[in-house]
C-alpha cells in the first residue's frame, strides 16, 4: 500500500454517513414538540367543551336569565291563546298546570333580576327580544294552522312538550352558571314542576 492509497481509506473511514431524512408530514408527527403540542390541543379542547357545558355556552348568568324568562314569557302567552280551544278536558287540565309554573316562574325569576340587575322588560336586549318573538311566532304559526286544521289537541301536546325541554334544558344550563343560591331555589322549583309536565304533554294521546 503506498501513502496516497492510505490516505484514501482514512479519509473514506472519516467521512460523515448520511442519515435518512423524514421529511414532510412524517417528520412533524414524529417530532416530539408536535407530540407535545398535540397533547395541549386535546387538553384544551377537552377544558372547552367541559367550560361551555358548566358555563352554559349562552353567554353570561344576566344573558341566559333574560333569554330565559323571556321564552318562559312567550310561551305563556301561547298557553293563554290555545289552552280554551283544547278539547280534550285532560289536556286543558294539564295545560292549566302549565301555566300555573309559567307564571309563577315568571314572577320570581323577574323579581330576582330586578333587584339583581335592575332588569325592566322594556329595556331588555333587544337582539335576544327578536330572538324570543321570532321563535314565538313560529310556534303562535304551528297552533293557529293545526286550530284552524281540528288537530290542535295533538299539535299543542307536542309543542309544549317541545317547549318543557327547550325551557328546562336552559335552565340547566343557568343553574351550573350561577353561584347564587336565590336564583338556583327558582329554578329548581320551576325544573322540578315542568318534568312532571313533560311526561304528562309527551304521553298525550286523544285516543286516551
Amino acid at each position: 500500500m503506498d501513502g496516497q492509497e492510505y490516505l484514501n481509506q482514512i479519509s473514506a473511514g472519516a467521512r460523515p454517513v448520511k442519515q435518512k431524512k423524514t421529511g414532510g408530514l412524517g417528520g412533524l408527527v414524529a417530532s416530539p414538540i408536535f407530540k407535545v403540542a398535540a397533547i395541549g390541543m386535546g387538553v384544551f379542547v377537552v377544558l372547552a367543551i367541559i367550560g361551555s357545558i358548566l358555563g352554559g355556552g349562552g353567554g353570561g348568568v344576566e344573558e341566559q336569565a333574560t333569554r330565559l324568562l323571556l321564552h318562559i314569557d312567550n310561551t305563556a302567552t301561547a298557553v293563554k291563546t290555545y289552552q280554551p280551544s283544547l278539547k280534550s278536558s285532560t289536556l286543558r287540565s294539564h295545560s292549566a298546570s302549565f301555566g300555573s309554573v309559567l307564571s309563577n316562574t315568571s314572577r320570581d325569576l323577574a323579581a330576582y333580576m330586578e333587584e339583581k340587575y335592575n332588569y325592566k322588560a322594556q329595556s331588555a336586549d333587544k337582539t335576544l327580544v327578536a330572538d324570543a318573538t321570532l321563535h314565538q311566532d313560529e310556534l303562535d304559526s304551528e297552533l293557529f294552522n293545526a286550530k284552524i286544521n281540528g288537530i290542535l289537541d295533538r299539535i299543542y301536546a307536542h309543542k309544549m312538550a317541545y317547549e318543557i325541554s327547550l325551557i328546562t334544558a336552559s335552565e340547566s344550563k343557568l343553574y351550573y352558571a350561577t353561584r347564587d343560591d336565590a336564583l338556583k331555589e327558582i329554578i329548581n322549583t320551576s325544573y322540578g314542576s315542568l318534568e312532571n309536565l313533560y311526561t304528562l304533554f309527551n304521553d298525550f294521546s286523544e285516543t286516551k
